[in-house]
């Protein structure tokens, strides 16, 4: 009956008959077979023994239940499990046409799975090669900073030392203003090189992370003058240098972006490790976000955090209500953050 119906529609096919579950799941698993058409009841198995044979055969071939002995409610219940598609032996004539929106859809089901797959190559690459740009960026500021403390902080403390003996072997009222003008200039760039430093390589994660967020808080607050409040227990537990940097980084970030864009009168940092989960939280009082800012392309900052938070096992999410204010939360797992090792910032 099949094969009258297909002649009459003139399609092109080749048609391979079994009789038994083994013979079945062989043919059906050998790759040359394009779609499956079963009767519902068969001499020892039924279309579902059919059908489970191949649950996990991931290629299998797009199943399409033939039969006149079922009724609607066991079409139904048989299509809820993934079988293809089910026509009744009276509708023989539709064969064709159900055949072939089968394979299309069967055709695009795969294409999207291969594209799935394929993003989901390029995510984790994508991914890979950020945690390794970060890595690197880290590096080379720890070199940079090393570089400014060697050579740069050395010799303004050398030239600080020569103009002490100077003050102290020169009378000149006139020279000793110049002299004293000179030791507030170079004062001054001492601790520009060593704020430098500290934004270059965060030395003081060394103390723990309160202490470094503590010291952020402490300078945003000098240099902007917008109250920040910082709530964190001085005994948090990061397992690595790469969460403590990690949370380091995204709070300088957050409070740049304040600085920046906020336009607050007060700023909120949370540090907390309840329930062996490290989480930071950054809020501010301000203007708020708008959903088109952060789904700007060139939003690098926000998805740098997200791509930071990623490379230690943790999230980010940001919460924002323009007028209100924007949370900016990183949490990170610390059993996960246990396994994590991106010891290569600090080398």
């Amino acid at each position: 009956m099949v094969c009258r119906s297909l002649d009459r529609a003139e399609l092109n096919y080749s048609i391979s008959r079994v009789d038994t579950l083994a013979e079945f799941v062989e043919k059906a698993t050998s790759g040359s077979i394009s779609v499956i058409l079963a009767d519902y009841r068969l001499p020892g198995f039924t279309a579902i023994d059919a059908w489970f044979a191949l649950k996990d055969v991931r290629t299998r071939p797009p199943f399409i239940l033939l039969s006149g002995a079922i009724g609607e409610s066991a079409a139904v219940s048989a299509i809820q499990l993934g079988i293809s598609d089910y026509l009744h032996k009276d509708d023989i004539v539709q064969l064709r046409r159900v055949i072939l929106r089968t394979l299309e859809v069967h055709h695009t089901r795969l294409a999207s799975e291969v594209a799935a797959r394929e993003l989901a190559i390029s995510e984790r690459r994508l991914s890979e090669f950020a945690g390794h740009l970060q890595a690197t960026i880290e590096r080379e500021r720890a070199s940079i900073a090393r570089e400014i403390h060697d050579d740069i902080g050395g010799s303004l403390a050398a030239a600080k030392l020569d103009l002490s003996w100077l003050s102290r072997h020169n009378d000149n009222p006139e020279s000793q203003a110049h002299i004293q003008a000179a030791t507030e200039t170079l004062q001054h760039a001492l601790g520009a090189s060593q704020r430098i430093m500290m934004n270059l390589r965060p030395s003081i994660l060394d103390q723990g992370l309160s202490a470094a967020v503590h010291w952020l808080a402490v300078s945003f607050e000098k240099r902007t003058g917008i109250k920040t409040v910082l709530r964190a227990n001085s005994q948090i537990q990061c397992p690595s240098k790469a969460v403590q940097l990690a949370a380091y980084r995204t709070a300088q970030e957050a409070l740049t972006n304040i600085s920046k864009y906020a336009k607050c009168n007060l700023v909120k940092i949370d540090i907390s490790d309840a329930e062996d989960v490290l989480t930071l939280e950054v809020s501010d009082n301000g203007v708020g976000i708008s959903d088109e800012e952060l789904a700007k392309t060139d939003a690098f900052g926000i998805r740098g955090l997200h791509e930071r938070a990623r490379a230690v096992g943790g999230w980010l999410d940001i919460s924002t209500r323009q007028g209100v204010g924007t949370s900016v939360i990183l949490s990170v797992p610390l059993i996960e953050a246990a396994n994590q090792s991106l010891e290569g910032y600090f080398t």
